[in-house]
């Protein structure tokens, strides 16, 4: 239940800016949603949360921003959604530690940020198809980056830190009552 409310809760990370007119600059929780997501769900339940975020591009591009939804320009997105959710399926699932959070967290937003600008250079007209445009594009997304490995790192450090805290918490408290009674 709990990874479905995550999911939720990235939906909502990247609808409420747009229905509040400001803009989010890709700080987000969608990495460490799916990240969760996946640790918690099974491989087949992923492809809820894909379906989703799908939802959430179709909604936000036609209804939030008014473009037309052309689902050629959503294929690297919808791959990368998956893929970082079978990432936190593979990596988080049975042994969760800082290190394989930390791993998971830059290897979700430097894939992001490497395929998604790779995609806007390759299928658009705002950059020069040369190494110079592509190098443009990838410097302009720089700030977005950021953004995300800040947001992804917040999101998935919480969700995956909380409950060993409070873990640790609670044995502590467990051990000092035990140490008093004694």
């Amino acid at each position: 239940m709990a990874a479905y409310l995550v999911l939720l809760l990235a939906v909502l990370s990247r609808i409420l800016p747009a229905a509040f007119h400001t803009t989010s600059v890709n700080f987000t929780a969608v990495g460490g949603g799916l990240l969760f997501f996946g640790a918690r769900r099974s491989r087949w339940q992923t492809l809820f949360a894909v379906l989703a975020l799908m939802a959430t591009d179709y909604y936000l591009t036609v209804y939030a921003y008014g473009y037309a939804f052309h689902t050629s320009g959503y294929l690297v997105t919808w791959a990368w959604y998956a893929a970082v959710c079978l990432v936190g399926h593979q990596l988080l699932n049975r042994k969760t530690s800082m290190l394989r959070v930390g791993t998971a967290v830059l290897a979700s937003s430097t894939s992001f940020f490497l395929l998604s600008n790779f995609a806007v250079w390759t299928g658009s007209g705002m950059y020069t198809h040369n190494l110079a445009g592509l190098g443009a594009c990838y410097i302009a997304a720089i700030p977005f980056y950021a953004n995300d490995v800040m947001s992804t790192a917040v999101t998935a450090g919480a969700l995956f830190g909380l409950p060993v805290l409070a873990t640790s918490i609670a044995e502590s408290i467990r051990a000092a009552q035990s140490d008093h009674l004694a």
